[in-house]
């Protein structure tokens, strides 16, 4: 008999007994279902939980441009003369410039060209700061350094943003497009971020942080479309952003909600300027923000040429260290982090895995409790195909008397279970994708259906069917063709 003759014959069979057959459907469906839904809940609390981890920031890296090491407590690394001139160090010893200044910088400089403040007023101000960072360094860290998300270089300045007759002085970020990615916690309250067009195009365009716009527009007013004024230049807000996350917040003084963000190729047009005040970036773990740091100060090291005995040019941040400088004294804070240069491992990377851990195991836990149900139901499955082969005993003798093989009546009776899992398979996970649905509207949680899930489910529904029917269809396969004959 082949296998099309046999699946016939099956389907034939369960529609025969179609309210018998209806009933164990119920148990596989209600197992797969569970197993399908419960999946959902839990990969959804994971990914809320990673995105309330990297929203948080526990990704971020900010290498800053500059060392600001007070004299006498570099650790021992060297003493880095925020005065140096290009000629820092003496010849032949290897030394070189510990800062290399724009002339727009160097207020000595002769200029063959307008000024900052010539061109853009006396608002363009802030303009010393140091120079160590170029946009060259930036690309070579999103090409060079693997683990890497996202990139932004940035210019930082303090900046009067005018509107009508309100004004108001806050922070002016100078970012590039991927600023946006990097600061997962934003939203749009209002319109959208600049655009990579407009970032390579140098346009007049600004996204507003919460606290500007409200000093600026009001709370309820679309600022979309409309101009403010920055170092005397006409400016167009696209957008403003906001936060959804339960870490950052939206104050005054607040750096990423009370400032405005332009596209970095503008501030560099408008100012003259070539530096960069920071880089930012993500790495694709939170727990991996360690090893990325160590890779991007490498590189940045042998980028600037700086030797083993040398202090870096640049200063490279994570959200540990970070939160360590508060409250503590400078020399402490050096001593820790110069003793336990893992600390991130010590705080937040040890804080991302116990989460992930966590999700991980409720995962578990609700799929297993789940599997109870599925369990059940293949259970389900080997009591009625046990009841059929009592049944059918007579016909399976005759089958047998008529030329049928132990082989050809065991494939029957497992093909009738697997076909029942299958079916019941299906069917729960339809009814799963209805149910994460229904949790995200009514209960407002997050499920994520992974396709993954729902392939591994209907494999799993034809391996219970397989594994439940493989005994009945045993005990039918070893009847004797006289006795089943005989049988009342």
């Amino acid at each position: 008999m082949t296998l099309s003759e046999t699946v016939h014959l099956a389907t034939r069979t369960l529609r025969r007994n179609a309210l018998r057959s209806a009933l164990t459907l119920v148990g596989i469906t209600i197992g797969v279902g569970a197993v399908v839904t419960m999946v959902a809940v839990g990969n959804g609390a994971r990914a809320s939980i990673e995105d309330q981890v990297v929203a948080a920031g526990m990704n971020v890296i900010t290498v800053v441009a500059g060392n600001y090491k007070m004299k006498g407590e570099d650790g021992g690394g060297g003493v880095v003369d925020h005065n140096a001139s290009l000629e820092t160090g003496k010849k032949g010893s290897g030394a070189r410039p510990l800062f290399v200044r724009h002339p727009e910088d160097d207020p000595m400089e002769k200029h063959d060209h307008p000024t900052a403040r010539q061109r853009l007023g006396d608002s363009a101000a802030g303009l010393g700061a140091a120079a160590t960072l170029t946009r060259a360094d930036a690309d070579a860290i999103r090409q060079g350094v693997s683990g890497i998300q996202y990139v932004s270089a940035g210019v930082h300045e303090s900046a009067r943003v005018l509107y009508g007759d309100r004004r108001w002085f806050t922070r002016l970020h100078g970012g590039e497009t991927d600023l946006q990615r990097i600061r997962r916690s934003w939203t749009f309250k209002y319109g959208r971020f600049f655009s990579d067009r407009e970032f390579n195009n140098t346009a007049l365009v600004t996204v507003l942080g919460t606290v500007a716009h409200e000093k600026l527009f009001g709370r309820e007013t679309d600022p979309t479309g409309r101009e403010v004024r920055i170092w005397n230049q006409p400016f167009t807000v696209v957008g403003v952003i906001a936060s959804t996350n339960w870490a950052t917040t939206g104050a005054v003084g607040d750096d990423q909600f009370d400032a405005v963000y332009v596209p970095l190729t503008t501030v560099h047009r408008l100012l003259n300027l070539s530096k960069l005040n920071s880089i930012t970036v993500t790495s694709r773990s939170a727990g991996e923000t360690t090893k990325v740091s160590r890779a991007i100060t490498e590189l940045l090291r042998k980028r600037h040429g700086i030797g083993e005995a040398a202090p870096d040019d640049f200063v490279v941040q994570t959200q540990a260290s970070l939160a360590l400088g508060k409250g503590v004294s400078p020399q402490v804070a050096r001593a820790i982090t110069g003793n336990a240069p893992g600390l991130e491992q010590l705080t937040l990377e040890q804080l991302s895995h116990t989460l992930e851990r966590a999700s991980r195991t409720m995962t578990v836990l609700l799929a297993s409790v789940a599997g109870v149900s599925l369990l059940v139901g293949g259970i389900g499955i080997m009591n009625i195909m046990l009841l059929s082969v009592t049944e059918r005993t007579k016909e399976i003798g005759l089958r047998m008397a008529l030329g049928a093989r132990s082989r050809d009546v065991m494939l029957q009776f497992l093909t009738e279970a697997v076909t029942l899992s299958l079916i019941g398979g299906v069917i729960g996970v339809l009814l799963a994708l209805a149910a994460s649905g229904g949790v995200k509207q009514v209960l407002r949680w997050s499920a994520v259906v992974s396709p993954e899930a729902v392939v591994l489910a209907v494999v799993v529904a034809a391996a219970v069917g397989v594994f439940f029917g493989i005994y009945p269809a045993r005990q039918a396969a070893q009847l004797d063709p006289i006795d089943a004959l005989r049988y009342e």
